[in-house]
């Protein structure tokens, strides 16, 4: 029997930003790494487990933050889906340029797309494009878990009053992607507590 995931949250940032950190037999992906770097990267420590991958739910400033710093402690590649891969090099793009400074970073080493399988150990993490947020938002779902980023949370979505977002486009992604997953999938979102799909489906105000 494979070893079962674990999942640790830390919240980064001003925008309180949940970095996951995913880990199975000593191996881990870590999801939006969105600032507090030397945190993040003493946690990994004190687990003992190796970063093969950095997965970007999104290309926004609140979830790329710590990037360069975690880059310049781990050699693991960068993902993020093709159409927000732009994010990482356009200070515009990624909404720094909006707030008190412009951030850029290197590029994404692997785009992704719908549907691509992600391997961590014995687990598959398979991707869902769920745009709206923004043009390349994606959810990551392993087991019984989906990781929404910002576009489903705990009685809400995500914004659709930001350069590149769409209201109409978001809730299409939401019940195509994420309602038709099992009820008691837990659902792990970019900010605030996680939530099942199933409790989503019955009280969430904007999917009625």
């Amino acid at each position: 029997m494979p070893e079962s995931i674990s999942i640790d949250v830390l919240e980064v940032g001003d925008f309180l930003t949940n970095c996951y950190i995913i880990h199975s037999d000593g191996k881990a992906i870590v999801v939006d790494p969105g600032d507090e770097a030397e945190r993040i990267l003493g946690f990994i420590e004190q687990k003992g487990i190796k970063v093969e991958k950095v997965i970007l739910t999104h290309g926004h400033i609140d979830h790329i933050k710590g990037l360069p710093d975690l880059r310049a402690a781990i050699d693991a590649p960068v993902l993020i889906h093709q159409e927000d891969a732009i994010m990482l090099t356009q200070a515009r793009k990624n909404l720094s340029y909006y707030h008190d400074k412009s951030f850029t970073t290197k590029p994404a080493d692997e785009l992704l797309v719908e549907d691509d399988e992600i391997m961590l150990g014995d687990h598959i993490i398979r991707i869902l494009h769920t745009p709206g947020h923004t043009p390349g938002g994606i959810s990551l779902f392993v087991d019984d878990v989906v990781f929404t980023g910002d576009a489903l949370f705990f009685g809400s979505i995500g914004r659709t009053d930001l350069p590149g977002s769409d209201h109409r486009t978001l809730i299409q992604a939401i019940n195509d992607k994420l309602l038709s997953l099992p009820d008691q999938t837990r659902a792990l979102p970019g900010h605030g507590p996680e939530t099942t799909i199933g409790y989503e489906k019955e009280n969430n105000p904007w999917l009625s």
